[in-house]
């Protein structure tokens, strides 16, 4: 059960990876995530409800650890996708309210699961017995906790396991709650700063800045490494004046096509022949 588990997470983690939708994920890659990780999640709920863990650690473990790290990504994908769904089409002050009152959602949450907060960020053990086991099935005996669509069967469930699945999760939405707040601030310093160069764009071909975005970006000379493809990208459209579009798909088809780097190897040769030509002057 724990290969299978964590099969699935490294699954999981190379598509956020692959398609580079972290805390800066888009509705439609949020929704793609959704879509990417249910059937995988699905699948282990049919095998542990049926799988006997051979020691109350083991069951532990999984209920404590692996299945809530699952979940969390399952549950921060869907909450992305629904905020960005309903997110106002307004002015930059309605968008920011907006944001703001799901920032305090999190805090909401944390206020009212303080101990068990508490217990999982100390790392604690003494209460794990009675968090991350499954009880017999009584009403009487489990454990109360908040209603949860993805956990309604007592065999695939503690009742705490979502709550550390919901305390991963919000960690991650509080960041990128943040950086979409960050963005909307800087939005009027964008447009003040875009007008000193609107007039300075790129004139090649979409795909070939998307080819260079792609290996600045793999180079880690872009703020020491520590930059998305996605943000990289934005960045470009920005100062080049450019939609990009798809950069995914066109990444995709970059890694098919016969010369893979077309446009750097391009970029050599021109620069090369500006060498010789002025070695020659």
């Amino acid at each position: 059960m724990k290969r299978f588990a964590e099969e699935i997470l490294a699954k999981i983690d190379a598509e956020i990876r692959l398609r580079d939708c972290g805390v800066n994920s888009t509705m439609d890659n949020a929704l793609y995530m959704v879509k990417f990780i249910a059937p995988m999640y699905e699948q282990l709920r049919e095998m542990t409800i049926n799988y006997l863990f051979p020691s109350v650690e083991d069951e532990i473990c999984f209920f404590k650890e692996l299945k809530p790290e699952i979940l969390s990504k399952y549950i921060y994908f869907s909450k992305v996708y629904h905020i960005e769904l309903k997110c106002p089409d307004g002015s930059n002050d309605c968008i920011r309210e907006y944001l703001s009152a799901e920032l305090d959602k999190l805090t909401y949450f944390f206020r009212n699961n303080i101990e068990f907060y508490q217990y999982v960020r100390s790392q604690s053990t003494h209460l794990d017995n009675f968090y991350f086991t499954r009880k017999p099935i009584k009403t009487s005996t489990i454990p109360s906790f908040e209603s949860c669509q993805y956990d309604t069967d007592p065999l695939f469930s503690t009742g705490y396991d979502y709550k550390a699945a919901k305390i991963l999760c919000n960690k991650c939405l509080k960041v990128y709650l943040e950086n979409r707040m960050v963005k909307l601030n800087n939005t009027e310093y964008k447009v003040a700063r875009s007008s000193k160069f609107n007039s300075m764009c790129f004139t090649g071909k979409k795909n070939a800045l998307i080819e260079l975005g792609y290996a600045l970006v793999s180079s880690g000379d872009i703020n020491h490494g520590n930059i998305e493809i996605k943000e990289f990208m934005e960045y470009l459209s920005f100062v080049f004046n450019i939609d990009l579009g798809d950069y995914y798909d066109a990444y995709i088809a970059m890694k098919e096509r016969k010369d893979q780097t077309s446009y750097l190897n391009r970029l050599i040769e021109q620069l090369t022949k500006r060498m010789k030509e002025d070695d020659m002057k």
